[in-house]
């Protein structure tokens, strides 16, 4: 099964997050919510913003590392979307969103 590339994928995520804006500039694209920016999709992958507790863990998993954003700020690249980095990557931005929320 061919999935879509990263950012046609991330963009149908979060597509259904009621409330997020968009704003596209210099090859990058931020997601926020109320004013407070949860991911940025750019040439070297998504940045999502997670929890303090949870962003050291999911730097575990393959194909992430840390962002120059901040300790809360996760970088993933995948080389592949198989449907485990694709669960990821909607569970990541679905919290990202959420927790720009609150």
């Amino acid at each position: 099964m061919t999935h879509p590339p990263l950012p046609a994928l991330a963009a149908e995520i979060v597509i259904d997050l009621p409330g997020s804006r968009e704003v596209s500039a210099d090859g990058s694209t931020v997601w926020s919510r109320g004013g407070l920016p949860y991911a940025a999709l750019g040439p070297d992958g998504i940045e999502i913003h997670l929890d303090r507790d949870i962003a050291p863990a999911a730097m575990r998993t393959p194909d992430t590392a840390p962002s120059a954003r901040g300790p809360d700020w996760i970088r993933f690249s995948p080389g592949q979307l198989d449907p485990h980095a694709i669960d990821r990557l909607r569970a990541w931005l679905e919290l990202a969103y959420r927790r720009a929320g609150t």
